[in-house]
Order: structure tokens, then sequence, then C-alpha cells
């Protein structure tokens, strides 16, 4: 045997969207496992090439099935920089042998931040307050206070929850802290062991000052909130999606926004992003009634620096057959 040969094998790993971690993310932790080919972005069409001579590969949004994979004779282990997993063809993964892991709790204060970061936005009106002193109207008042827009403590209050996981009780947590009284619906039928109540969606839809999405995206909850549900929510009521875009049907949510329905809403996610330019909820330029960022409830620099730890650590999970946040 050469010494070539005698060589113990150098595991290749792939980071096939470093963007979608920030220009700002550090990848040096993976060198100490092997060697790193970092790619800011891939597309389906590029994953055939770029994961050819790939051990790992380290991914997020791409699909990773037979056609983007079907190639990658080395492949062993897929880790993903997300939580949900919606993009791995499980069956042929596990035809093949090849492990998926997953990272799970990361992101549980950021996204229950942002939840509230939202909410803050609509309920206190802080784009008309901030826009009021900006544009000199204040500096030429003569009282000390302004009483343009009303907006209600949440002390008292009713926040309903669908999805009660580890971000649903962390928000539930914080919202109690103000005050609120906390009720939770379950998509699936599964029975919650919580204190809060649990409730039917009419009930939690009729119920509810606020109400905010928690759940994954499944069988159960795709196309959720539609018109009709939305109708059936308080006209002063506050919506808040921090989950998954389609769980929200937007051009119901567009008109009942519009038709006055619901007071206001606040998205993280939408069901295509980046946006699509078509979609309806773009015609509402009214911050005071609708806010939209662009999937950043994750996104704090702890956040996603805890991200790349977790994959680090799957790795090495994965190399001594510790099947912690292992999903195939």
């Amino acid at each position: 045997m050469s010494t070539e040969e005698s060589e113990e094998h150098i595991m290749k790993i792939v980071i096939l969207e470093a963007d979608s971690l920030g220009q700002d993310m550090v990848f040096t932790p993976f060198e100490a496992l092997g060697e790193v080919v970092i790619y800011r972005s891939t597309t389906a069409d590029e994953m055939e090439e770029k994961t050819k001579d790939a051990d790992v590969i380290v991914a997020n949004k791409v699909p990773i099935c037979e056609s983007t994979i079907g190639k990658a004779q080395n492949l062993k282990l897929v880790c993903l920089t997300a939580t949900g997993f919606n993009n791995l063809d499980g069956d042929y993964l596990k035809k093949r042998g090849i492990a998926a892991y997953n990272v799970a709790g990361y992101s549980t204060n950021g996204v229950a931040q942002h939840t509230f970061a939202l909410l803050f936005y609509i309920l206190e009106k802080l784009n008309y307050y901030d826009n009021y002193v900006k544009s000199g109207e204040y500096a030429r008042g003569t009282c000390f206070s302004h009483f343009g827009q009303n907006f209600f403590e949440l002390d008292g209050k009713t926040w309903g929850i669908i999805g009660l996981g580890a971000i649903g009780n962390r928000v539930a947590q914080i919202a109690k802290a103000f005050g609120c009284h906390i009720i939770c619906y379950s998509a699936s039928g599964k029975k919650y062991n919580t204190e809060y109540e649990q409730v039917s969606l009419d009930e939690l839809l009729s119920r509810s000052d606020i109400l905010s999405v928690h759940a994954p995206l499944n069988g159960y909850t795709e196309n959720l909130m539609t018109l009709g549900k939305f109708r059936k929510m308080k006209k002063t009521a506050i919506f808040l999606n921090v989950a998954r875009g389609a769980i929200v049907n937007e051009p119901d949510l567009y008109t009942a926004l519009t038709e006055g329905s619901i007071a206001g809403a606040g998205l993280d996610v939408l069901c295509k992003e980046p946006m699509n330019p078509e979609n309806p909820l773009l015609k509402i330029q009214d911050s005071n009634k609708l806010i939209i960022t662009p999937h950043i409830a994750w996104a704090a620099k702890e956040t996603r620096f805890r991200v790349v730890d977790e994959v680090v650590k799957n790795i090495q999970r994965f190399q001594r057959d510790d099947r912690t946040n292992r999903v195939y």
C-alpha cells in the first residue's frame, strides 16, 4: 500500500449558502474538522457540481434530494443551519444511509424578542409618533404631549398563541410578565402540558387581543389563517407571524387589513422569500397597520454565531454516533 493510500481520509465539508448566515460570519471552527469549501450561495442547478466530492454538506434552504445530491457518492452527512427540514427528502436520505442534523432551540430568545419588537411598533403607533416628531410638528406644538393615535396597555389583555413550543412558551412567559392572560391552540390537536389555557381555534380567534404564530409548517398549519379566520378576530386585534409564511393566506390578510377586520399585523416571514413583487401586502404602505421584516427574527448576531457552533457540534456528534439533533 502506498503512503498516499494509507493516509487517513480528510473529510471534505462543503458550505453551500454562507450568505444565509451573514457577511460577518466566521467559518474557521470547521477547519479543525477537515477541508472546508465555502460558497456564498447555491442554486439547485449548481448542487450536483458543488457537492460531487463532499463528505459533509452544510445547507439552509436548497433542496436536498436525488436530483441535487444523486452524484455525491462520498456524502455521509447533511447539516442544516436551521430548525425546519422541509427541504430534505427524508426517504431518499434514508435509502442512501445519509444522516441529517438540524439545529434546534438556537433562536428561541431572538425570535421571542423580535415578536415583541413587531408588536410594539404596531401597538404603540411608533411610526406615526416618530414621523410626528421628525416632521417638526412636535417642535411647533404647544402641549408637552400629543394624542394623535390611540394605543392600549398590554396589562389585562388576552394573548393567543398558535404553537406552544420553545418559542411560543418564551413569548408566553414575556407576555405574562406584561400582565397578559395567555391562551393557546394546537393545530395538530396535541394536548399541551402547560399552565396556560388551551382552547379551540374559534375561541382563540374571538378572544385574542394579540395573536402570534410560532408553529411549524405542516399539513395542519398550511394556509391556516384565511379571511374567514381573520373575520372571527376582534377588530382591535393585532396579528403576528414569526413562524412560516405559508401558514397565512397573504391575499386574505391583505383583505382583512384593508377592510378593517383586524387592526394591524406584524410579519417576519412570507410565502415566498425574497418577497414576490406581486404580493398584495406591498400595496399597504401604512406602517401603522402593517410591518414586514425580511425574515430576521432569528438573525441577532449571537443567534447566527450560535448556529455555526451548533453545526460544528453536530458534525462531531455524527462522528461519535451521537443522535442528538439528528432528523434522519
